[in-house]
Formats: structure tokens, sequence, C-alpha cells
């Protein structure tokens, strides 16, 4: 039986991936149509899905594969507890992107979390309701702003372009991904000096609750040997 490796399924992070895996010797390559989501894999025994990079945590989560390609901010968002769930095999060097909070340009004493705090404690006294942050990451954000000791502020959901939540008035602040900037400062947002919540990258996983029998144990320690990845 060989392992079950997920990858993402299109775009620059599924090429990427293939890419990564070609630079080892094993060749991956998308089977039928772009529709199919079918591929093979030369040079390694693994049963390779393709799937979208929030589903794979998911999957890694239930243990459905034993190893899967994604966003270490997917998968720290998506799995409470998540290192007790998977191991980080490798940081694979693409798809970085960093998440962080970013507050209006124009608020010109806000630049650090304890100037966010007190004008999150102003807003309130100000407006008698708390300063709202928009995000699709509720989780490492609310983590991160309690251990920061921000307080009277709310998390807002953001399904769209989280950027364009404050020029829409839905929003004060916001904490989102961010790969240059430029999106930001389009939008006249500045991040905070402090707000960097996580610097996320294309990451390969191993399940801890996938099934593993000697014959996977084997293969992946052969696998680990092909990618260079330090066996402890």
């Amino acid at each position: 039986m060989s392992l079950k490796l997920a990858v993402p399924s299109k775009g620059r992070l599924m090429e990427k991936t293939f890419d990564w895996f070609a630079s080892c010797g094993i060749e991956m390559q998308r089977s039928g149509s772009d529709r199919e989501y079918a591929a093979r894999v030369n040079g390694a025994d693994l049963d390779l899905l393709l799937l979208s990079a929030s589903e794979i945590p998911r999957e890694l989560q239930a243990g459905r594969v034993h190893l899967g390609v994604t966003g270490s901010d997917l998968v720290r968002e998506g799995i409470p507890l998540w290192d007790q769930v998977l191991a980080e095999l490798a940081p694979m060097g693409f798809g970085f992107a960093d998440l962080v909070i970013a507050v209006p340009k124009i608020w010109v004493d806000v630049d650090t979390l304890d100037d966010l705090d007190a004008a999150a404690a102003d807003f309130r006294a100000a407006h008698g309701t708390r300063l709202r942050i928009a995000t699709k990451y509720h989780r490492l954000v609310r983590e991160f702003l309690r251990e920061a000791g921000v307080a009277d502020y709310r998390l807002v959901d953001s399904q769209g372009a989280t950027e364009g939540t404050v020029k829409h008035l839905t929003a004060e602040a916001i904490a989102d991904i961010t790969s240059t900037g430029d999106t930001l400062r389009a939008n006249h947002l500045k991040v905070l000096e402090d707000g960097l919540i996580h610097r996320s990258q294309a990451t390969l996983f191993k399940s801890r609750a996938a099934e593993w029998g000697e014959a996977d144990r084997a293969a992946l320690t052969g696998l680990k040997t092909r990618l260079g990845i330090a066996d402890y």
C-alpha cells in the first residue's frame, strides 16, 4: 500500500510543489484535464491526491492521508494543538506570506500593539462598542492579541477582500496575509511594528493520526532520505 500524499490542486503552489519534489528525483504530473484532480508519480511509491490547500489540514487531522503539503498558517489556524496531531517534516521554501495586524495609515499615534490596545479602549469609550478587526484567521489572531494584552476589540469574519473592510467601514483594523504589502499600501493601511502574527510558507506535514504500519514507516524513512530530511 502506497503512502497517501496530498498536494495543492492548482496554481503556483501546485507547480512549486511539483518542482520541489522533482529536484529530488520524484516526478509528479497532473493526469487528464485540469478539472479531473488526478495525478501520477514517477520515482516514488506514493498515492498522490490533489486537494485545495485549505482542505489538506483537515485530511491530515483525520488521518485520511499520511503526508500533505499546505501553508503553515492554514494548519495553525485550522487545527487546535496542531503539533499533537501533525509533525512538520520540512519547510519547502516557497509560498511565503506574513499574517499581520494592520491599521489605517491616518492613525499616526498607533504603531505598536500597546498603541492598538490604547486606541481600542478610546474607541470603546467614545462609541460604546468594541473596535472591529476583520480577519479570516480567528484562532491565530485571538491567541496573538491575548498574549499581547490587547483588549476591547472584537473579530469580525472576512471571507472576501479583507484589506477593503476598513475603506468600506465594516472594520477599523485588519489581520490578514500579505506577501509584498502592496495591497495594504494601496488601501492606505500600515502594519504594526510588532504586528507579525505568523510567517507562513508551504510545508510538508506528516499526520500522526494516519495508520502507520511497518511498511508505511519504512516507506517514509526511504522518502525522507530521498528528500534530504533528517530522520530523528
